[in-house]
C-alpha cells in the first residue's frame, strides 16, 4: 500500500527578532519580509525533496499574504513549490497563536514542522509537537536552541527526513530540557536552554539582561560562542548539545572572580561568578534564593515567595529537532540528492 504524501507545517513568529532588548543592544531586526523570504526558501527545499503540501497559518503582518502570492508566480511553478495551504486560524497576536498553529497542524498530519522564531517561539512549539520533529531556524533576538543556518540547506535536511529517505536514527536528535516545578503553586513547566534565577521579585518587562538581576543560571547546554544567558555557562564551565549533563553558574555583583559576557547582541556585561558546577539527569537542584522571579529561556514567567520551595531538574524529554549536519552529511556519502539526466530541475529541462 503506498505511503501518504508528506506534509511540512511552517510556523513563523511574526514577533521573533522584534522585542525590547533591541532597545537595550544593538540587535538586528528580522523583518516579516525576511521570514516571508526564508519560507519561500524552505518551499523551494521542500519541492525538491518530494513534500507534497505545506501548511502555514495565517498572520497578521503580511508574511502568508506574501508566500501565498509567491506560490502563484512563475519561481514556484519552476521550482516545483509543494502545495500550499494557509490555515485561516483567529488570531490573538499572543504565544497562544503559535500554540493552536501548532496543534492543527499535527492533527492534519504533519511530519515535522519548521519553526522561524526564537528560544521562545521554539518552546511554544514544541509544548504542542509531541514527537513531531522540529527543523529550527533562528530568527529572534537571543537564539541559543535554534542554530543559525540558511533556510535552503535546511530544507534540504528537513526534506529528505519529512519524506523518509533518512533513518530517524541519524536524522533526529532528542534534545534535553530543564523542568521547573513549584509544588505549592501547582506549576510544572519547563525550558529549552536555560533557567535563570533573579532577586527581582515581580514578572515586570519579563526579559534579563542585567547582570545585577542575576543569581543564578541553570543550563541545558552551554556553548562559548552562544549569545544571551546560557553565555555565562558557555563562557565559564561549557556543556554540548550531545552531552548527558547541564551546567549551572551563581552570581553575586560582590565576587572575586568575574566574567564578561555577552547577555544580548551587543551588549556585553561584567558578571561576578561564585560557584558552579554540572547539572547530573534527574536530579532536583533548589534554588539559593528563597524569593523571586524565574526567567525560562530569556524571559521572567514565574514568581516565587519564601514559603514555596521551586527545584530545577534536567532530562532527556525535549522536543525532537533535525540534525541538520549530519542529514546532509549522510545525504553527502549515499548520493540521495543525485539526479537523473531528465531531471525537471537540470537547466536543459528547464526551457
Amino acid at each position: 500500500m503506498p505511503q501518504p504524501a508528506p506534509i511540512v507545517g511552517i510556523i513563523a513568529n511574526p514577533a521573533s527578532g522584534r522585542d525590547l532588548r533591541r532597545l537595550t543592544a544593538n540587535a538586528g531586526l528580522y523583518s516579516s519580509t525576511d521570514k516571508a523570504s526564508a519560507i519561500q526558501r524552505l518551499l523551494a527545499a521542500f519541492g525538491a525533496t518530494g513534500i507534497a503540501q505545506v501548511l502555514l497559518p495565517t498572520d497578521m503582518t503580511g508574511i502568508a499574504a506574501a508566500v501565498l502570492k509567491a506560490s502563484g508566480g512563475p519561481v514556484a511553478r519552476d521550482q516545483h513549490w509543494p502545495a500550499l495551504q494557509v490555515l485561516d486560524l483567529p488570531l490573538t497576536q499572543t504565544v497562544a497563536d503559535t500554540r493552536l498553529a501548532t496543534r492543527w497542524m499535527v492533527e492534519r498530519g504533519a511530519s515535522l514542522i519548521a519553526v522561524l522564531g526564537g528560544d521562545g517561539t521554539h518552546k511554544a512549539v514544541a509544548a504542542e509537537a509531541g514527537d513531531v520533529p522540529l527543523l529550527t531556524l533562528s530568527t529572534g533576538t537571543n537564539n541559543a536552541f535554534p542554530e543559525l543556518r540558511e533556510a535552503t540547506s535546511a530544507g534540504l535536511a528537513g526534506g529528505l527526513v519529512a519524506s523518509g529517505r533518512i533513518p530517524s536514527s541519524i536524522g533526529l536528535r532528542r534534545n534535553k530540557r530543564l523542568l521547573v516545578r513549584v509544588p505549592e503553586q501547582g506549576l510544572c513547566e519547563w525550558a529549552l536552554v536555560e533557567v535563570a534565577v533573579s532577586p527581582q521579585r515581580f514578572v515586570g518587562a519579563r526579559a534579563l539582561s542585567r547582570s545585577e538581576d542575576l543569581a543564578e543560571v541553570f543550563a541545558c547546554f552551554a556553548e562559548p560562542h552562544a549569545i544571551g544567558l546560557s553565555a555565562l555557562c558557555g563562557l565559564w564551565c561549557p556543556v554540548s548539545r550531545q552531552a548527558a549533563e547541564g551546567a549551572w553558574v551563581r552570581l553575586h555583583p560582590g565576587a572575586e572572580q568575574a566574567l564578561l559576557a555577552p547577555l544580548a547582541p551587543g551588549l556585553l556585561q561584567g558578571c561576578g561568578i561564585t560557584a558552579s558546577g554540572a547539572l547530573t539527569p534527574g536530579v532536583a537542584y533548589s534554588l539559593s534564593l528563597s524569593s523571586g522571579t524565574l526567567a525560562l529561556d530569556g524571559e521572567r514567567e514565574i514568581e516565587f515567595a519564601e514559603h514555596d520551595t521551586p527545584t530545577i531538574t534536567l532530562d532527556h524529554q525535549g522536543p525532537l529537532t533535525i540534525d541538520v549536519e549530519a542529514v546532509l552529511a549522510h545525504a553527502a556519502r549515499h548520493h540521495l540528492l543525485a539526479v537523473p539526466r531528465g531531471h525537471r530541475q537540470l537547466p536543459a529541462n528547464l526551457c
